[in-house]
Formats: structure tokens, C-alpha cells, sequence
């Protein structure tokens, strides 16, 4: 399957887009943790070259960022394209699907039952915006050091990284109850390399609403329609 996502890259420019982005972390003389990279794929393309990596990329996209992280960590040793880089968990990969397919079970409506939505797959929804919040900042990457100083991994090696993940909170990514794996000591954030982005909450509510605020009936004596938040980072 690596084999298989270097020849979609290639196919589709995104291998060329990917080498832009790395000359530009590359010529900065700024240090980083972690190394975002945000690749567009078309689920279609990719399911006719290799069924099994589109179906990873259709209902398991953790699944399919690794088998891309794998895949861009070889190319920019090989092509040295990032002289900083040391290890293949400092790079996170953003897959951004250009399309589903045109399917109810890939249509995320939290007005139809039952909800069996406890995969961590891609869902398209649609809905009305009625209350946004500030932009804020959240961690994307962060490095950790052993407390030890005796110990290898209190300084120099980039061996503890922490990476947010889709659906994953705060804390998952920065607390201080994480220890090292060699000698069990605590770790510490090195906050020099701490990598921020941008998130925002916004309030959605279905788009069936408006039917009721029009007054029209749908046969039921009652109804609810509940608003639902959604991290956009």
C-alpha cells in the first residue's frame, strides 16, 4: 500500500505539493516538533488503484494517515528534504477526502435512529450555524524530556511526541503524569517546541428546523430538534 500512495501523490501532484511544503519548513529557521502536512484525496481514485487502502481511507482514516506518514517520513529522508528531521513520529498527516461517496451511511444526521456512529470514519452533515465561538489556540504537537538527567531522553533526542489527534481532547495531547518508557521518571514539556493552531466551536442545528418554524406538519403530534457542536480546527 505505500507503494500505492507514492504513485497516487505523484499522480495527483500532491507529491509535489508535499515537497513545496517541506522546502518551506526547511528553509525556516524555526525548530519544530511536529511537521503538519495537509494532503487532498480523491477516495474514488485511490479505491481504483488499491480497494484495500480506500477502504482504509473510507473507514479507518487513522489507519490510512499512517500508512501516508510512513510514506512522506521515507521520502524526506531519502530526498533530504528536511535536514531537521529526525524521527517518523514528528510528522502528523491531515488526509482532507475531496468528496464521499453519495451514500446514507456516510450522511451523519443526528435525527435518525439508532446513532451508530462509534467508528472514527469520515461523515458528511449539513446543518444551520446559530452561535459561534472565538478563535482560539490548541496544542497540534508537542515534546516531551525525561526529568532524569542521567537518563538518554532528557535531552537532544526528539523521542516523546505528542500529536492531537481527530476527537481527541486537550489533555490527551499536554498533561504531566506522562514517564518516560526507559527509566519511568516524569516527563517534562520542552515548551520551546510546542507546535499551536487554530480551533472554534460552533453551534449546529438540523436543517429540517426550518420546516418547523414554516409550520408544516409531519404527521407527529411531537417532536425535538436539538442543536450539536462541532470542533472546526
Amino acid at each position: 500500500m505505500k507503494e500505492i500512495v507514492l504513485i497516487y501523490l505523484d499522480r495527483s501532484g500532491g507529491l509535489q505539493k508535499f515537497v513545496h511544503d517541506c522546502k518551506k519548513y526547511n528553509d525556516s529557521k524555526q525548530s519544530y516538533a511536529v511537521y503538519r502536512f495537509i494532503i487532498s484525496i480523491n477516495p474514488s481514485d485511490i479505491a481504483e488503484l488499491d480497494a484495500t487502502l480506500g477502504n482504509y481511507i473510507l473507514h479507518n482514516p487513522i489507519k490510512a494517515a499512517e500508512i501516508f506518514q510512513s510514506v512522506c517520513f521515507t521520502a524526506i529522508k531519502t530526498l533530504s528534504l528536511i535536514e531537521q528531521l529526525q524521527t517518523e513520529a514528528q510528522i502528523s498527516i491531515l488526509l482532507k477526502p475531496t468528496h464521499l461517496p453519495p451514500l446514507p451511511s456516510y450522511v451523519l444526521s443526528l435525527s435518525a435512529f439508532p446513532f451508530n456512529y462509534t467508528s472514527q470514519r469520515f461523515y458528511m452533515s449539513e446543518g444551520i450555524v446559530i452561535a459561534m465561538g472565538t478563535v482560539t489556540k490548541y496544542t497540534q504537537g508537542a515534546r516531551f524530556l525525561c526529568t532524569e538527567e542521567t537518563c538518554q531522553f532528557s535531552e537532544g533526542r526528539f523521542r516523546y511526541i505528542r500529536v492531537h489527534l481527530p476527537g481527541a481532547t486537550e489533555s490527551a495531547t499536554v498533561r504531566n503524569d506522562f514517564v518516560c518508557s526507559l527509566c519511568s521518571s516524569p516527563l517534562q514539556e520542552d515548551m520551546k517546541f510546542r507546535v499551536l493552531g487554530d480551533k472554534q466551536i460552533v453551534e449546529l442545528i438540523d436543517a429540517k428546523v426550518l420546516d418547523a418554524l414554516k409550520g408544516y406538519s409531519n404527521n407527529k403530534s411531537h417532536f425535538r430538534i436539538q442543536t450539536f457542536t462541532v470542533f472546526l480546527r
